[in-house]
């Protein structure tokens, strides 16, 4: 497929192919402004020209079983989503590729580096830049619809969809996240597009530190997994059936 020869709702007819493989939300990034990230290997853009976001929404009930701590169901729900992301990846990629379009999918959750807590490239930070959320207080993408309750992935991709832009911030003066964060590492600073790195938003060693030398050796947990601030963002709670904070 040429790319003078891709018909005006080719971006629109891939989103709903991906919808239907699986995913709740899909934004599209061009990936020159992603060059500038963390990535591994240094690479890994240069033969592409967009980055499809992936999201799938996790269930509001395991969050509102979180009190303190994460719980076993929280902890298989995330790798059973995992999991699905790493499916719709797969066949998106392989649907681009079928199509003459180089294309490649990122684990949804694999850490290359462990020491610092970095992956191939930042899913959030391509999901800002496709529009599917902002970047919160925690850290994390919140979307509109379902905050933060969702998991990421990503397919980089030589297909010329057409891009979708980053959305405004929204967070505005809400201290939930910071309030709620078990060993205080929110800071509670906003930012209008993105924090230039997680110490200026978290005392980050301090969630590790909680996450890895605690949470992930509870019972049935074995990952690094809290779930906690996610639980109280008012963005997630705001669905029909959902206690409100």
């Amino acid at each position: 497929m040429k790319e003078q020869h891709v018909p005006s709702d080719y971006t629109k007819k891939m989103k709903q192919r991906i919808i239907a493989y699986g995913a709740d939300i899909v934004g599209i990034a061009d990936v020159e402004p992603l060059r500038s990230l963390r990535l591994d290997p240094s690479d890994l853009l240069e033969p592409f020209t967009r980055a499809v976001s992936i999201a799938v929404r996790l269930p509001s009930a395991i969050f509102e079983m979180i009190s303190e701590q994460p719980t076993p169901i929280y902890a298989s729900i995330y790798q059973a989503a995992n999991r699905l992301l790493d499916d719709i990846a797969f066949q998106t990629a392989s649907l681009l590729e079928a199509e003459d379009f180089p294309s490649l999918p990122i684990p949804a959750s694999q850490l290359l580096d462990r020491e610092n807590w970095h992956a191939a490239i930042s899913h959030k930070a391509v999901a800002r830049m496709a529009g599917l959320g902002w970047q919160g207080k925690n850290l994390l993408l919140i979307t509109p619809k379902y905050g933060s309750r969702v998991r990421l992935t990503t397919v980089l991709t030589t297909a010329p969809l057409d891009v979708d832009g980053p959305v405004e911030n929204r967070c505005g003066k809400c201290t939930f996240c910071q309030e709620a964060c078990p060993v205080g590492a929110i800071k509670g600073v906003n930012t209008e597009d993105h924090y230039k790195d997680r110490d200026e938003a978290l005392f980050f060693s301090r969630c590790v530190e909680k996450l890895t030398g605690e949470f992930a050796k509870l019972p049935d947990i074995g990952a690094p997994i809290c779930g906690i601030c996610i639980r109280v963002c008012p963005f997630g709670r705001k669905e029909k059936g959902t206690p409100q904070e």
